[in-house]
């Protein structure tokens, strides 16, 4: 009964529910132009594939293997901890961790967990937004808040995208033991952008979606939050491909 119920739940859902709506109303379409009934259908059952656990984890889950948390005993010495933005939501009625994104803060945790570790090292918070209300200054607000002091803490408020967040921090982070924190998905990318500025960087990553974990009937069953993972690897795997043909224009180019 359990399981009935959360697979009702499921499909109750607004992505799920909604395509589902859909089809039934496509039953009763007249299918005076089969191409355009066919496509219909073909499109309404690949976005339901495509939003399943089961299609995550066939897309996602291989890359999420060749990446491994960060192990403090692994490393003995960290100058830098680099936590790359990730989206802010102003709202000047709130304190600064509320309008961070989801994204943002996982990032910093981890960010914070690291400088714990390593109490020498310096945070750099990274990301640009909207006026005053940056990414970056939401996370060292957020992190002031935690009980990290402000001088152990370095903005990169002008960055707009992570090419510009490894240009702007190269000269600082040349030569230097550089922890970099970023979404699983995300760490690829990433690190080449550092590394095309001559920063070598050690992956933090975090935000892995883990979908093989996904059991029973839900590993089907399409969900909102399912897409927009799929949604982020396929920004990064369009990411990848503008930049190899940036390169391919510029050698020198990102």
């Amino acid at each position: 009964m359990f399981e009935v119920k959360k697979v009702i739940g499921s499909l109750l859902m607004p992505l799920p529910i909604t395509l589902l709506l859909v089809a039934l109303c496509l039953l009763f379409i007249a299918r005076i132009n089969v191409k355009s009934y066919l496509v219909s259908w073909l499109l309404v059952v690949s976005l339901w594939a495509i939003s399943t656990p089961f299609f995550a984890d066939v897309l996602i889950t291989p890359s999420e293997k060749r990446l491994a948390p960060f192990l403090t005993n692994k490393h003995q010495n960290v100058d830098y901890v680099v936590v790359l933005g990730c989206g802010v939501r102003p709202a000047s009625r709130l304190p600064a961790n509320l309008q961070l994104s989801g994204c943002a803060l996982s990032r910093l945790t981890e960010g914070l967990r690291l400088l714990h570790a390593y109490p020498n090292a310096q945070l750099i918070v990274s990301g640009a937004g909207h006026g005053k209300a940056t990414s970056s200054a939401m996370m060292a607000n957020t992190a002031v808040a935690l009980g990290i002091p402000v001088h152990k803490i370095i903005q990169n408020s002008k960055a707009r995208d992570t090419a510009e967040e490894a240009l702007l921090l190269a000269t600082r982070l040349v030569d230097s033991k550089v922890a970099l924190v970023t979404s699983a998905s995300h760490m690829t990318r990433a690190q080449d952008l550092f590394s095309a500025q001559g920063v070598d960087t050690i992956a933090a990553p975090v935000q892995f979606y883990s979908y093989g974990n996904a059991q029973g009937f839900r590993r089907f069953i399409a969900s909102a939050s399912v897409l927009n993972a799929v949604t982020t690897y396929a920004h990064e795997l369009i990411g990848r491909q503008w930049i190899a043909l940036r390169r391919m224009i510029d050698p020198q180019a990102l």
